[in-house]
């Protein structure tokens, strides 16, 4: 299925994306008002907010630029010095855009 990138088609994919975002939200809210949070649950969600951020994180540094393996080390390393995500954060952005301006 294609669809034509006129202004209908932009609008139309914009539409689309804002219904399935809506759904998966409420949906997921929806199925958990009739889970009981235990702490195997609790766990579980716990567990799986870090998975999505490793599986994020690993295809950067596997395949990623000279930059974005600044970041991701500048990241760590300020993360852990640190303990504070902002800063640590910011230090990666200037790492990245400096591995990127130098090279």
């Amino acid at each position: 299925m294609t669809i034509e990138t006129t202004t209908f088609g932009v609008l139309a994919l914009i539409t689309i994306m804002t219904v399935v975002t809506l759904i998966t939200r409420f949906g997921g809210v929806f199925v958990m008002s009739f889970v009981r949070i235990n702490p195997r649950v609790e766990s579980f969600i716990n567990t799986m907010a870090s998975s999505v951020l490793i599986a994020i994180i690993v295809p950067m540094a596997v395949a990623g630029d000279p930059g974005a393996l600044a970041a991701l080390v500048a990241t760590a390393v300020t993360m852990l010095v640190l303990h504070k995500p902002l800063p640590a954060i910011a230090i990666g952005l200037l790492a990245a855009a400096t591995v990127r301006y130098l090279l």
